[in-house]
Parts: C-alpha cells; sequence; structure tokens
C-alpha cells in the first residue's frame, strides 16, 4: 500500500486506522512562529466566490475548513491592496484598503478574524522597496514636476549624456533591462528618470525620507490592529540605496549600493518595537536573498526580523551531499541568534517542485529558466513526496505553497497571448516568467474550472488550467491514502502531535552515501534515500509514515519514511 493517509504495510505495522487525532488546533500565545506550518495563499489563484475569473477573500473564506482540516498554523496572503496589478500585486496603491477584485476591507477584517477562530493565524504581505505608479505619492510627483519637495520621496535623478538621454547610472533591473524610466515634461519635453528595481510601473521609495519611514510603521499598525500576526516583509534586503546613486562595478569595494545596506537595521529595529507593543506575538518575516550567511544573520538578531525566508534550501538539487550542507549551514547561520529556521520548497515565483525535481537539473536558478526543458512528472512527484517528509521533519518553521499539497506541476504551455508576468513581457518572451506556478488551484470536478469559480461563471479563471487535472483536484484526492493532499494531511498531524518535532535539535545518523537519516528525538527518526538503490530501514523501528510503498524492511530510492524507535530508547 502506498504511504498516504495511512503507513505503508510493513510485518511490524498495523494498517489500521492509525491516523493521529485533530487537535484543536488553537494557537498558543507563545512563540507560535518557531513551530508553525504557514500556509502561502495567492489570492488570484486560490479560489473565485464571485465567478469573474479572479481568486478573492470570499473564495478564501469559504475553503477555510480545507486549511483547517489540512492543518496549518497561518496563512501568509501575497499582496491583497488596490492595485493595477501589473505585477501580481506587488505594485501598491494603497495599504489601508483591499482591491475591489478581492472584497472590502471588512471581508478582510471577518477573514482574519474567521481564521483566528479555526486557530489559524494570518499574515500580510508589505513591499516596503516600491509602490505603485498609481498610488497618491507618486501622481503627485510626477504632477508637481523637477526639484519639487513631493519627488523627494522618490528616486527622480537627470540624465547622464549630453542632453540627459542616458540613465543615471548602470544598475541592472531585477526584472531585467535597465531600472530607470525618463519622465516627460508639461511642455513635452524629456524630463528626469525615476528608479524602479522592478517593473517601471514600480517607483523605487527613497527611504532617507521621513514620510517614507512613517508611513510605513503606521501601515504595520493598522495591519496589527485588525488582528495580522505577523508581516511578510518582501524584497527586504533592496530598500535602502547609497545616496550617492554610484555606478555597479566588478571591483567595487566596500557596501553594495543597493542590496543589504547596513542602513536597514535601523528600520527593522523600529518594526520590530512596533510588533512588540501588541500583546500575543506579532513576528515579522523577511524575504531576504542573502548569499553570505553571516550577514543574513543580521536580519534575525534579537530586536529586528523572528525569521527569513531560507532560500538556499529552496534552490538547492536534489542530492543528499548538497541538502545536507545546505541544511548545516542553515542551522548555523540561525543558531547565533537564537533564531528558527524557515524551510520552503516552492513559491509563487519559483517553478513547482514535482516539476523541477523531475528535470536533469533539478536545483533553480532565475537565471537558467529556459522555455522547453523536459521533465518527468512520476519522478518529480515521488521526489516531491520525500521532500515534503523531510521537509516537516526538520527544525523549525515551515512554508507550503498552495497547491503543493496537491502535487500541482508548472504549467508550462499557457498561450503567449494570456501570459501576464511582467518577467516574460520584459524579455520579450525569452523568460518563462512565473505565470506556470500561478495558475489557480483545482479543487472539484472533470473540468475547468475544476471549482476554482462556482458553477455557471461568467469568466474562464484569470490563467487557464490545463484539461488534464481532475485527478488532481482536492476534491478527487481526499481520502485516497495514496494522494498527495492525503500524505500532506497525515504528515501535519503527525507533525503536530509528535513531540520534538516542529523548532529543536537534530542529530545526523550514519547512513550510506545519497542517504539523509536524522533524529529529532530518541523515538523519532527521518530517513530520505536520494540514491539510487534501496536502503535497508534502522532495526526495532515502526513506521509512522512513509512518502511511498516500502519493500518489506528497504527504503526504494527517492522515497522518505518517519520511524519511531520501538522502546523509545534511541538506541
Amino acid at each position: 500500500m502506498a504511504g498516504g493517509g495511512v503507513p505503508p504495510a510493513r510485518k511490524d505495522v498495523s494498517v489500521a486506522d492509525t491516523r493521529p487525532p485533530v487537535s484543536d488546533h488553537h494557537p498558543a500565545a507563545g512563540d507560535w512562529w518557531r513551530n508553525a506550518v504557514i500556509y502561502q495563499v495567492y489570492p488570484r489563484s486560490f479560489a473565485d466566490g464571485n465567478g469573474d475569473g479572479i481568486g478573492d477573500l470570499a473564495g478564501v473564506r469559504a475553503k477555510l475548513p480545507y486549511l483547517g482540516e489540512l492543518g496549518v498554523d497561518a496563512l501568509w496572503f501575497n499582496p491583497w491592496y488596490p492595485s493595477p496589478m501589473f505585477d501580481g500585486g506587488y505594485d501598491v496603491a494603497d495599504y489601508r484598503d483591499i482591491d475591489p477584485v478581492f472584497g472590502t476591507l471588512a471581508e478582510a477584517e471577518k477573514l482574519i478574524s474567521e481564521a483566528l477562530d479555526l486557530g489559524i493565524r494570518s499574515i500580510i504581505d508589505i513591499v516596503p522597496n516600491h509602490v505603485s505608479s498609481a498610488h497618491p505619492w507618486f501622481v503627485e510627483a510626477l504632477a508637481a514636476g523637477p526639484g519639487s519637495p513631493a519627488r523627494e520621496r522618490f528616486w527622480f535623478r537627470p540624465g547622464r549624456g549630453e542632453h540627459g538621454e542616458l540613465p543615471p547610472n548602470n544598475w541592472p533591473s531585477q526584472f531585467g533591462g535597465v531600472p530607470w524610466t525618463r519622465t516627460v515634461n508639461d511642455d513635452g519635453t524629456p524630463g528626469d528618470w525615476y528608479l524602479h528595481l522592478f517593473d517601471s510601473q514600480q517607483p523605487d521609495l527613497n527611504w532617507e525620507h521621513p514620510d517614507v519611514r512613517r508611513e510605513h510603521e503606521d501601515v504595520l499598525r493598522f495591519w496589527f490592529d485588525r488582528g495580522a500576526a505577523g508581516v511578510r516583509i518582501d524584497s527586504a534586503s533592496l530598500p535602502v540605496k547609497d545616496p550617492a546613486l554610484p555606478d555597479l562595478t566588478e571591483d567595487r569595494d566596500g557596501p553594495h549600493p543597493y542590496d543589504d545596506r547596513d542602513e536597514l537595521h535601523d528600520i527593522y529595529r523600529s518594526w520590530r518595537r512596533i510588533a512588540d507593543s501588541y500583546p500575543g506575538s506579532r513576528a515579522l518575516i523577511g524575504e531576504v536573498w542573502m548569499p553570505d550567511a553571516e550577514r543574513f544573520a543580521r536580519y534575525l538578531r534579537h530586536d529586528e526580523m523572528h525569521t527569513a525566508f531560507n532560500f538556499d534550501f529552496m534552490s538547492c538539487p536534489w542530492d543528499a551531499a548538497l541538502l545536507r550542507a545546505s541544511i548545516d549551514t542553515t542551522l548555523a547561520a540561525h543558531e547565533p541568534v537564537g533564531a528558527p529556521v524557515t524551510w520552503v520548497l516552492a513559491n509563487h515565483d519559483v517553478t513547482r517542485t514535482v516539476t523541477r525535481y523531475g528535470r536533469s537539473d533539478t536545483g533553480f536558478d532565475f537565471a537558467t529558466k529556459a522555455h522547453g526543458t523536459p521533465t518527468d512528472l512520476v519522478l518529480g512527484t515521488r521526489r516531491a513526496r520525500a521532500a515534503a517528509l523531510l521537509t516537516l521533519a526538520l527544525p523549525g518553521s515551515v512554508y507550503i505553497y498552495q497547491g503543493e499539497e496537491l502535487g500541482l506541476p508548472e504549467v508550462e504551455d499557457i498561450p503567449a497571448e494570456r501570459l501576464q508576468d511582467p518577467m516574460y513581457l520584459r524579455s520579450g518572451g525569452t523568460v518563462p516568467g512565473r505565470d506556470g506556478c500561478r495558475v489557480p488551484m483545482p479543487w472539484s470536478g472533470k473540468e475547468a474550472p475544476f471549482g476554482f469559480s462556482p458553477d455557471g461563471a461568467a469568466q474562464p479563471p484569470w490563467l487557464p488550467q490545463p484539461a488534464d487535472w481532475a485527478d488532481r483536484t482536492a476534491g478527487a484526492q481526499t481520502g485516497d491514502a495514496a494522494s498527495m493532499l492525503e500524505l500532506y494531511r497525515f504528515a501535519l498531524r503527525l507533525r503536530a502531535t509528535e513531540p520534538g518535532l516542529g523548532d529543536g535539535p537534530i542529530r545526523w545518523l550514519e547512513s550510506a552515501p545519497g542517504v539523509l537519516a536524522f533524529r529529532r528525538t530518541d523515538a523519532f527518526t527521518c530517513v530520505v534515500n536520494l540514491s539510487d538503490q534501496a536502503v535497508a530501514l534502522p532495526a526495532d523501528t515502526t513506521v509512522l509514515l512513509a512518502s511511498g510503498p516500502l519493500t518489506g524492511d528497504l527504503l526504494p530510492s527517492d522515497t522518505a519514511v518517519w520511524l519511531r524507535t520501538r522502546d523509545g530508547s534511541g538506541a
């Protein structure tokens, strides 16, 4: 029997109903973020409540029982604010309201409250690096003209060259191309340039301006007052720039002109003071892409962020030695500051796990993402199941991107005219972009929209769903012990009830080449076989859960297993 809702058959295991009990799952008042399983909701693609083809807050509220049954501790919502949606909502026009396509502020308040009644906290997204070009500040800045105080909240600069026709410096855009756009004066002549590290519709803020600091601090209070348990800080290492805006050079000596500047830490200390002023435990969670482990850890000092995303593990290839090195390096980076590690396999920006793990190159790098890369979804799914158990057994908190629990693949055949990601558009179509991991969720039924929208919806989903997703819906997988959904449900229940899981110690065990084996407690062991041969399971153990079928006492390739030592001694 395949591992899923019940343990796989083994001579010392009963296959009677051994599903762990559903806990009351009510959030404790302590440091919940150290152990939490956090589910990422990309609202546009989660569930459509009104039939317009776009996910909304009504859809999320209707699916709260599903999320409660799944067993998650918190929801992280990608931006739901008013926005022109040039970059999936990361171009924010107003932080104190909800975009009408998603609902209303009153609905957001109800969603936060109703989720908390189920023991599920809410984390909202903050984007400090930039705002939308439709934000009132930027509209005012354009209208005010060169040299005006309104423009000081942004980075307006004259161009270089004889007639100012060249960008002010040589910085690259995160989305490709030049991160500067030239304005047009009232008389129709070319004007100053403004900086946007991302899309031209996302002008960068000047964090030296006191208005920018005050505004973001007030936004934090606004959402904490409405019950948000935390904020996820987008592109957290980018907001502060060198005021001189110097060229980026290969032989640069000293701080980077716009990434990981020391001035950031004073900003996040002020945010931490605000979070700590609220009852309970409000968490600051950083999106910090940082190859330097020591500098990464600075963001997690006791008076700054609580946690930060672990991108090294997410982008690591399916290789035992590399994964162990990533785990060890990550744990070592967090240990000096006492911060918990976060583990994540996928998010709204990267290739979905079952697709990535089915390729010859199982790592992830934006620079190498290309059209037409072949994948073996059977192999990728087997590895993704094993990776889920590995991730959920590691110390710290875990993030699950919506649809990973369904084993959704990357959708790589979306018609070009339906693609909306600026990474794709700005590249002239050479870069696949991120729409393939943002395709709307399949909930039920035999054909699109697979329950994403209500019956008789006026509009199809904003991105097309593959016709062959009927067996990947939540409805089709519910009750199927071999399904990805039931594997996640069972694993999350075990994680919530098994002593020693979540934050805490880990001890590596001796293992064969290509095998990861570690113990969380004397009684709990995780073994993951990434080699090309089956390996023997440890003696005197009972299987709690396996990611796939076992062969007697052998653990097949690309399979993970959770074990309990029968005498509990750890011997």
